[in-house]
């Protein structure tokens, strides 16, 4: 019982905290809406549960053997969402044009996987509750941590079609995005910045 609440734990301290996809998530929440931003939520937490599954058998020794494989991951992860960052800043502030331009399932896959945090995430949970002795430990992980980062990331997605009530005008919108695109921007930027 105390390792699965420890599970919990992890995956909601690391699936709630703020990140790069979370950004985009809150964003597209606020432009497009729950409902078109849950295309995206679907494609992040499956993207990341393949990672983890992908890191759980059998990469994490391939990490620690190369760790430089981790750096170069981490400056290409860095410098795509920095790109993600300016897209979202400089995105058109009418709300009619913006609400086609939601990301979908695909984006949300593929940001996991070339997304620091989350290589990261799955590299520590790894460490943590993965034992080739065991595997039924990172089966459990990998199920509590699918759950968790759903309702994580459509948390966040309700937290920004919740801001959408606030933002009532074409200045406030764009007030919002390069508020967000900068967030993200300068998460990505520490995330460089670490990797020196």
């Amino acid at each position: 019982m105390l390792l699965f609440f420890t599970m919990l734990i992890f995956s909601l301290t690391l699936s709630f905290s703020p990140g790069p996809v979370n950004m985009v998530v809150i964003s597209s929440g606020a432009v497009h809406g729950f409902r078109k931003t849950f295309s995206f939520v679907s494609g992040a937490t499956i993207g990341f549960t393949l990672l983890l599954i992908f890191i759980c058998f059998g990469f994490y020794a391939a990490i620690e053997k190369y760790p430089v494989f981790f750096r170069y991951l981490n400056i290409a992860g860095s410098l795509f969402i920095m790109y993600m960052g300016y897209k979202i800043a400089s995105s058109r502030s009418d709300m009619s044009l913006t609400k086609t331009d939601s990301p979908g399932f695909v984006q949300g896959f593929v940001m996991q996987w070339i997304n620091p945090k989350a290589w990261t995430a799955c590299a520590s949970g790894a460490a943590m509750f993965s034992e080739p002795s065991t595997p039924a430990t990172a089966l459990v992980f990998i199920t509590v941590y699918f759950f968790v980062c759903y309702l994580s990331l459509s948390a966040w997605a309700l937290m920004g079609e919740k801001v959408s009530v606030l933002l009532r005008s074409t200045r406030q919108l764009r007030t919002f995005n390069v508020l967000m695109g900068g967030l993200l921007f300068i998460t990505a930027c520490y995330m460089l910045f670490l990797t020196f």
